[in-house]
C-alpha cells in the first residue's frame, strides 16, 4: 500500500512538473496574458482538472513560474556570490559578467518579472508581488556588495546598480551580439569609482 501512494505521489508530482515546465516556457516565450490555460493544459497533455488540482487559479500558476525564475536567478547569484567571498569587486564583475551573458542569449526576452509587471499593473497581482520582491532583493543583494566595497553611499549605488541591470534587461533586443557585458562592467565600474 505504500508503495502504491509513493507512485501516485511521484506521479501526481511528475504532472505538475509537466504542467509547470510547459506554462513557463509558454508564458516567457508569448507572455503571461497571451496563453490561456487551455493552451497550457493542451500543451503538457494533461486534463484541466490536473492544472486546477497542482495550481487553483491561473494566477497561481505565473506566480509559480516566476518563483522558478527566482530560484533560477538566485541560484547562480548565490554560487558566483561564495566564489568572491573575499572580494567584493571581483564578485560584482562576475555578477555583470553572467547577468551579460544571460542578456546576450539569442532566445533571451527579457527579465521574467519585469515582463510580468509590465502585464499586471496591479500592485496587488500574486505575480505581481513576487516580480516586485525579487527586484527588492537584488537591490539588496547589490547594497551588500556596494557596503564590501566601501562607497560613500551604498544604497544609492545599489540603486544606480539595479536600474543599470535593469535597463540591460529591457534592452536586450537592441544591444549588439556580445555588446551587453562590456557595457554592464564598464558602467558599473565608472558608477563605483564615482562614489
Amino acid at each position: 500500500m505504500a508503495k502504491m501512494a509513493t507512485s501516485e505521489a511521484q506521479s501526481g508530482a511528475e504532472v505538475r512538473d509537466r504542467i509547470l515546465d510547459t506554462a513557463c516556457a509558454l508564458f516567457y516565450e508569448r507572455g503571461v496574458r497571451a496563453v490561456g490555460v487551455d493552451l497550457v493544459v493542451e500543451k503538457a497533455g494533461v486534463a484541466k482538472t490536473s492544472l486546477y488540482r497542482h495550481f487553483g487559479t491561473k494566477d497561481d500558476l505565473i506566480a509559480a513560474f516566476l518563483e522558478r525564475e527566482d530560484r533560477d536567478f538566485w541560484g547562480t547569484w548565490d554560487r558566483v556570490a561564495a566564489e568572491y567571498r573575499e572580494d567584493a569587486a571581483a564578485e560584482l564583475d562576475a555578477q555583470l559578467g553572467w547577468i551579460g551573458e544571460r542578456v546576450g542569449r539569442a532566445n533571451y526576452r527579457g527579465c521574467p518579472q519585469i515582463n510580468v509587471a509590465a502585464e499586471f499593473p496591479e500592485a496587488a497581482h500574486p505575480a505581481r508581488k513576487v516580480a516586485a520582491a525579487h527586484k527588492r532583493e537584488m537591490r539588496e543583494r547589490l547594497r551588500g556588495i556596494a557596503v564590501r566595497l566601501g562607497v560613500a553611499r551604498p544604497e544609492e549605488v545599489a540603486a544606480q546598480l539595479s536600474l543599470l541591470i535593469n535597463g540591460a534587461f529591457v534592452s536586450s533586443q537592441i544591444l549588439e551580439p556580445g555588446e551587453a557585458t562590456g557595457l554592464l562592467r564598464r558602467t558599473a565600474g565608472a558608477l563605483v569609482a564615482q562614489r
